[in-house]
């Protein structure tokens, strides 16, 4: 793997464990096993390479969701396979836990990559809601788009309840009951 593939796969892991201010070039480095020269001579610094490494988690964030998003099926099996998607529920979401992260969201430059992702969540989930309605698996009265603000926010807590917790549960009892919701009539 190259040195700058390396500094970007070390910078996410970092990001996601530690947060901004808890990540050192220094950290970043040592978990790379590249030198500071190398580092310096990829990216200007902490934040270049930080947005980088956001824009990598945000787009493969993306990708792992349109697997679920694309496959075949109803737009309730769809949103399930997403839901149910194997993930590292006690560290969190990659993107979520970086809106709690006040130097990131202070950042324009840093922020924009997490809002892009869950923007493009809501907006991909609002399409397969709306294709749901047309084909009458959802009432005409449902609304796609306060429907997968729901969807991504239960999501999201859920993560922030299994790490209060130390425990998968609340997670997958959120998930589980979201799921029966989406299939009532």
């Amino acid at each position: 793997m190259e040195t700058v593939e390396r500094l970007i796969r070390s910078a996410q892991e970092l990001l996601w464990e530690r947060g901004y201010v808890g990540t050192s070039p220094k950290a970043i480095q040592v978990a790379a096993d590249a030198g500071q020269g190398s580092m310096y001579h990829h990216f200007s610094g902490k934040a270049e390479l930080a947005k980088a490494a956001i824009e990598r988690s945000g787009a493969e964030l993306r990708g792992a969701a349109e697997e679920q998003f694309a496959g075949g099926g109803s737009a309730t099996e769809r949103i399930t396979r997403y839901l149910r998607r194997d993930r590292d529920v006690l560290k969190g979401c990659r993107m979520g836990r970086l809106t709690s992260d006040p130097d990131v969201m202070a950042d324009p430059v840093l922020r924009a990559p997490v809002g892009e992702t869950f923007e493009w969540v809501r907006s991909r989930l609002t399409e397969i809601i709306a294709e749901g309605k047309q084909n009458d698996e959802y009432p005409a009265t449902l609304d796609p788009a306060k429907t997968a603000a729901t969807i991504a926010a239960v999501l999201q807590g859920g993560y922030v309840l299994a790490r209060a917790a130390n425990s998968q549960e609340p997670f997958d009892q959120a998930i589980e009951g979201l799921i029966d919701l989406l299939g009532a009539k």
